[in-house]
């Protein structure tokens, strides 16, 4: 069975992929693999925030809780799933990188990744 280590190394591995942080939704780091200069943990400290905003949009909107958000970025995006009921990922790209294969990978293999945890 694969394992955490296992995902990161395989999502980093993809074209214009430049940070894979796998985080609890406390914002604690569980695992990482990156190729830019930054602090995984302090990012990973961040990403909870981001998906309370998003909960509150869709608690007022009616639409529900945040499943995945894209995130533009000047340099970038970022995109942050909920992976399970206790994990998250944030995927950090440059503007070259596949979004629409990214986005349905995760997408299908959300329960396998929540799985590992």
């Amino acid at each position: 069975m694969p394992t955490i280590r296992d995902l990161t190394v395989a999502i980093r591995q993809r074209p214009g992929i430049e940070a894979v942080v796998v985080l609890g939704r406390d914002g604690l780091l569980i695992d990482s693999q990156c190729s830019v200069a930054l602090n995984p943990e302090d990012l990973a400290a961040r990403v909870p925030g981001i998906v309370a905003s998003a909960d509150d949009i869709g608690d007022s909107s009616g639409q529900g809780m945040m499943r995945t958000a894209l995130i533009e970025q000047q340099n970038g995006y970022a995109i942050v799933s909920c992976v399970g009921d206790d994990a998250l990922i944030c995927v950090l790209t440059s503007p070259a990188a596949d979004l629409g294969s990214l986005l349905y990978d995760v997408r299908r293999h959300r329960e396998s990744i929540a799985r590992l945890f």
